[in-house]
């Protein structure tokens, strides 16, 4: 597995475990949480917007390199 991907792996695994987290911490203020449950979710949302438009640049950067 080339470095391009390996990147592109942990990228999105990245993305989805900060979406993943932000849906936790909403589900768990509306279930009774506090008010820092919200700013873990808009802090997560928030890194996985970043880690998309990272993801994007980074895809567009590494273009001429293999996968392999």
């Amino acid at each position: 597995m080339s470095l391009k991907a390996l990147h592109i792996v942990f990228i999105v695994s990245s993305i989805l475990l900060a979406f993943f987290f932000g849906g936790w911490s909403v589900r768990h203020y509306f279930h009774g949480g506090s008010g820092v449950d919200l700013l873990f979710a808009a802090g997560s949302f928030a890194s996985g917007f970043l880690l998309l438009a990272y993801a994007k640049a980074i895809l567009k950067k590494l273009k001429d390199i293999s996968y392999l």
